[in-house]
Order: structure tokens, then C-alpha cells, then sequence
């Protein structure tokens, strides 16, 4: 009676945990805007792990039909074998149909690194070939309205290929927003100039209940208790989505798949570009 008892509750959990993989949440945050303020609009998507992803590129559009964007930023981690790209490219022609004003920029997780090196090279390419400008220790400048939005792309810190000092290199006055893949890199940049960093790895948890404690291993910020949402650093703000797929068991407990939309006042924090830090 009681391993029936058992057998039940656990085929219940791990079926309601997989309901949840499809329970997508919207969020929209916020960043020093204004009432009857026209904000920049950057949806943000991390963590696709098209091994494991609930939601079809039809019900993503659908999703997303209907907003302005001005820049997509895909934050790392969208698979990790050979056979998964071609499986990516459905969800790039969405991100076309949808028309950024100002295109869509990339960055790479560790799950991306775990390809080969040829195939490595053949994700980036298929990225590159349907529009995604993809970054690795690099930046890039937007001028909006006569002012210089600066993306300034990380690579992935938690397999030590973060150069902050070449990410920042030969950048001038401007709105830095930071794109990566694991947010524990904003424990190295106290004295650099960023204005947000928006960033995933830990998919909420994935499954966070009654704690996350599989996240331990995975960084300083898990056990600061920053493991999803809007956090602050030395002052400076900075976002963990959730992401959009999972890892290992195709299931989500207390955590949902996310889209983000951050909503940016393009005001720098500085007056002018300092040096950054010295290189991680």
C-alpha cells in the first residue's frame, strides 16, 4: 500500500513538473524608466536546450506576435549535440518574423562549448547566417537618437573564457549593456562601467523545491540566494532568466520556462568610460 502510495505521488510529481515545462511566464522588467517615457525594449531569451524545450517556434511567435522589439539578446546555452542545430533554425526564422529594430545579438553558454570544435564553429555559423551577431569578448555599438548604445558581449565565465578587459576594449561613452551566460561573473566587475547585464545558466533552479541545492557547485551567487530575477551588485542592476528549456530530466518544479522584455531607459550611469578591470 504505501509503495503504491509512493509510486503514485512521484508519477504525479514528475507529471505535473513536466506540465510545467509548458507553462510559460512573460515577464517584463523595468529599468529606471519613467511614466509617459517611450522605454527600449530588448526581449530576452536564454537557456533554449533545444535537447529538452517544451514550447514549438509556432506557440514562441505567438507568444511575441504582438510586441515591439527593438533587440532580441539570446543569453547561451542552446544545445549541446551536433544533431540539435538544425533544430535551432525554425526558431531563428521566428526571431526574424519578428523584426527587431535593431537585429539580435548572441552570446555562448557552457552546454554550447561542450560541442565538438567543428561543431561548435557550425552553431555559429547558422546563428550568423540567420542574422544573430554573435559575441565572444567583443562589443558592439548602436547609435539611438544620436546616443551610443554599447552591447558588450561576455563569453561564458563558468568554463573560463571571460575577458572582460577585451569586451570593454576601445568602447566610448555610451548605455553598456552586458550580455552572458553565467551571471556570476558580476562578482569580478565592481569596477567596471556596465549600466544592466542580463545573463541565465540557472534555470530557476529548474527544479526549486524545497531549495535549489543541486545549484551549489554552479557559483558564489547560489549561495548569495541570486539564482533567478532582478538582482543588485555594487549598486549596479543586473537579470537571471530562467530560461526557456531544461536540463537532464525534462521537468520544472517551482520554476517556469521565461521570456523577458526589459524595458531600458538608455541613460549612462557615467560620465565617461573608465579603464576596466584587468582581465579575468
Amino acid at each position: 500500500m504505501l509503495v503504491a502510495f509512493i509510486v503514485n505521488l512521484l508519477f504525479f510529481i514528475v507529471y505535473k513538473g513536466y506540465k510545467n515545462t509548458q507553462n510559460i511566464v512573460i515577464n517584463n522588467v523595468s529599468i529606471n524608466t519613467k511614466q509617459n517615457e517611450h522605454p527600449y525594449r530588448v526581449l530576452h531569451i536564454s537557456d533554449m536546450h533545444l535537447e529538452n524545450i517544451s514550447i514549438t517556434p509556432e506557440q514562441l511567435y505567438e507568444s511575441l506576435r504582438d510586441q515591439p522589439i527593438d533587440l532580441i539578446a539570446l543569453t547561451g546555452d542552446f544545445l549541446d549535440r551536433k544533431r540539435s542545430i538544425p533544430k535551432l533554425i525554425p526558431y531563428l526564422k521566428v526571431f526574424n518574423k519578428l523584426k527587431p529594430r535593431h537585429g539580435t545579438y548572441a552570446v555562448f553558454g557552457n552546454h554550447d562549448y561542450v560541442l565538438s570544435h567543428p561543431n561548435f564553429l557550425k552553431l555559429k555559423q547558422v546563428l550568423e547566417e540567420y542574422g544573430c551577431k554573435t559575441m565572444q569578448n567583443e562589443n558592439d555599438v548602436l547609435m539611438i537618437n544620436g546616443k551610443p548604445l554599447n552591447i558588450i558581449g561576455i563569453d561564458d565565465f563558468s568554463t573560463k573564457r571571460s575577458d572582460i578587459h577585451k569586451s570593454f576594449k576601445g568602447l566610448a561613452n555610451g548605455y553598456n549593456l552586458v550580455l552572458t551566460h553565467d551571471p556570476n561573473i558580476v562578482l569580478r566587475m565592481k569596477d567596471v562601467p556596465f549600466d544592466y547585464l542580463i545573463s541565465g545558466h540557472f534555470h530557476g533552479g529548474q527544479i526549486h523545491w524545497p531549495k535549489p541545492y543541486h545549484l551549489v557547485k554552479m557559483g558564489k551567487l547560489v549561495r548569495m540566494n541570486m539564482v533567478k530575477g532582478l538582482h543588485h551588485h555594487d549598486g549596479k542592476p543586473f537579470y537571471i532568466s530562467e530560461g526557456l528549456g531544461q536540463t537532464g530530466l525534462n521537468i520544472r518544479i517551482g520554476s517556469r520556462p521565461e521570456i523577458t522584455f526589459h524595458n531600458l531607459r538608455l541613460k549612462s550611469s557615467t560620465d565617461k568610460i573608465e579603464k576596466t578591470a584587468e582581465a579575468v
